[in-house]
């Protein structure tokens, strides 16, 4: 893995990132204060579960390409 692959992910997500808010801001404000209501234990089943999706597609796409 290079750095042009690391600037390459790092857009991706820039992108992703800004798909919702820019197609649709009142979903995304609304999804926001849910998030804002949740506990601290919720965010961080929220943030493994990411993780562990984000990981995931990792190996699968690894073991696609070779």
């Amino acid at each position: 893995m290079s750095w042009l692959d690391i600037l390459r992910a790092l857009a991706l997500l820039l992108v992703l990132e800004g798909l919702m808010p820019l197609l649709a801001p009142a979903r995304w404000r609304a999804a926001l204060r849910r998030f804002e209501l949740a506990s601290p234990r919720q965010i961080r089943w929220a943030g493994a579960a990411g993780v562990g999706a984000g990981l995931l597609l990792l190996a699968l796409a690894a073991g696609l390409a070779g």
